[in-house]
């Protein structure tokens, strides 16, 4: 489990966070890497294609197990990709750097699929699933440190293919290792069971007739979506940067559209079946067993496209437009900017690499537990909805420390001197600037983190418990939405306007979610006095 959990984190940090101080070195424009974050959308919208790793098999790796044969194909794969990597230039050969990297993403996000499939079928009495987990995110730790740190410590001795070259060959070692893991077969079906494994054909549901219709709406628009996206991609870093397609005009025309496309209309149709079903209209009589592989397969899709948004509705109702609001801005803030920090450490801020993974990676992480530890206490002792605000808020106002740095950081720099951080920092070997550096990011990641705690416990409050994996799934992505669709025109803005005018917009950004913060409170205390429940009993269930 801590291997899988190493092999989880080393592409993630390597493919969305160590790449860019690599892009950086090699002068790509940051309206380019903007656009090149978009890899990020496999992470975000892994649950499409999760059913199918349960269905289908890898040809002859069958026989290493129903888990084994997805991990070590993954993990192969993102190792001579890392490897192959190595030997491009980013920007003489960006189309492939950038095919290879969005398949490397893919395949990472696959991994992350089937790891979490396989921690649940191999847990048993003596490794329960819970020790499993902590042991997996310590793996994940080590990843993000060795993926980060260590990557930028070698980069600064040696150069990027030879550090993505060492990168590689640790994952191809990994998928080796992987080969002697245990493995826990999946429990087979019965015939009965197989023919209606979800529920979804008993007498009483929604005849399959409508529920295929509604799966080929909803599949073509998050078709259409994604399709839409890929081809900006492959437009903007395959064309010359003069002729590329304009990323504000994108996001402003075609960003709204694909929100429409895979939240609005699909919720509308939620709320359509759930009006049919709850007026007896388009139901079945009698049980329909699915006769066909065919059928099974709607009944996945149906189940993982569609039954989460039903649900979310029928429990929800109209309450559900405040909660896809909330989950689509909460997170900008820091997901928005993201791609852009090692471009804004290592060029605008001209920072060695060395002293960024002291302040990014092992000072950044050691503040990021603490903001998580401290929004766990803020939860039991100030309730979730006021912890979820208050994180929304500082959240936003520690962008306000980004801007300051890009003006000079002589506010930062103060404050850093007056708590006498400066002076533990210069004993520790290092001088006024990397505390001014390490100060704001440290204000950063435990404002994130209890931002991040409150999320996910109020992402963890509002779905069912039947269909919570494939609803958290789905809100993690739809948090992740909005942040990477805007990085090609933030990137653009960096370009014309500079950072200290971008962090004053993604303040601003995190503003509407701290709005939408108070609506959702209201809302829960008015249910709360509605029900004859105490909201702190209610925030706490």
């Amino acid at each position: 489990m801590a291997i899988f959990g190493f092999a989880a984190g080393l592409p993630y940090a390597l493919l969305l966070g160590t790449l860019y101080a690599w892009l950086s070195d090699a002068e790509v424009d940051l309206e380019t890497m903007g656009v090149f974050s978009l890899i990020g959308l496999a992470y975000a919208f892994k649950f499409l294609w999760s059913p199918a790793l349960d269905r289908l098999d890898v040809p002859i790796l069958r026989k290493l197990g129903k888990r084994k044969q997805w991990i070590v194909t993954a993990q192969l794969m993102l190792g001579a990709i890392l490897v192959v990597l190595s030997m491009l230039d980013p920007v003489s050969s960006l189309g492939w750097f950038s095919l290879l990297a969005g398949i490397g993403a893919f395949a990472s996000a696959t991994q992350d699929v089937v790891i979490d499939a396989w921690r649940v079928d191999v847990a048993d009495e003596v490794a329960t699933i819970d020790m499993l987990s902590t042991v997996y995110q310590m793996g994940y730790r080590i990843a993000a440190l060795v993926g980060g740190a260590l990557a930028l410590f070698l980069a600064e001795r040696t150069d990027w293919p030879t550090v993505y070259l060492t990168m590689g060959g640790i994952m191809l070692f990994v998928g080796f290792c992987g080969l002697w893991a245990p493995d826990a077969e999946v429990s087979n079906l019965t015939e009965a069971e197989a023919a209606d494994e979800h529920g979804l054909r008993k007498a009483g549901q929604i005849h399959p007739r409508i529920r295929a219709w509604a799966l080929g709406v909803v599949g073509v628009l998050w078709g259409w979506a994604l399709i839409t996206v890929g081809v900006f991609m492959v437009r903007s870093l395959g064309s010359d940067p003069e002729t590329r397609p304009d990323s504000v005009e994108f996001i402003s025309t075609m960003g709204p559209l694909v929100v429409i496309a895979t939240v609005v209309i699909p919720s509308l149709i939620a709320a359509w079946l759930v009006r049919q079903e709850r007026s007896g209209k388009h139901l079945l009589a009698e049980d329909l067993p699915a006769e066909s592989s065919a059928g099974r397969l709607l009944d996945h899709g149906y189940r993982a496209l569609v039954l989460p948004l039903t649900d979310f509705v029928g429990r929800l109702g109209w309450a559900l437009i405040i909660i896809l609001g909330l989950v689509l801005t909460y997170r900008i803030t820091d997901s928005i900017w993201g791609s852009f920090a090692y471009p804004f450490y290592l060029g605008e801020l001209e920072y060695t690499k060395d002293e960024v993974a002291v302040a990014s990676k092992f000072f950044g992480v050691g503040a990021l537990m603490i903001g998580l530890a401290v929004g766990g206490y803020m939860l039991t002792t100030l309730g979730r909805m006021l912890t979820l605000t208050l994180g929304g808020v500082l959240a936003a106002a520690t962008n306000l420390l980004y801007a300051d740095l890009a003006r000079g950081g002589d506010i930062v720099q103060a404050v850093s001197n007056n708590t006498g951080f400066t002076w533990l920092v210069a004993n520790l070997g290092g001088d006024d600037r990397l505390a001014k550096l390490m100060m704001a990011i440290a204000g950063e990641n435990i404002a994130v983190g209890i931002a991040g705690a409150a999320f996910v416990a109020y992402l963890s409050s509002i779905v069912a418990k039947g269909y919570s994996a494939v609803q958290y799934a789905l809100l993690s992505s739809l948090t992740l939405l909005v942040g990477t669709l805007g990085r090609g025109a933030l990137g653009q803005m960096i370009e014309e306007q500079g950072y200290f005018t971008v962090f004053l917009l993604t303040t601003a950004m995190g503003g509407v979610a701290v709005i939408l913060c108070v609506i959702e409170w209201i809302r829960i205390s008015r249910q709360g006095r509605e029900s004859g429940v105490d909201q702190t009993a209610l925030e706490g269930a």
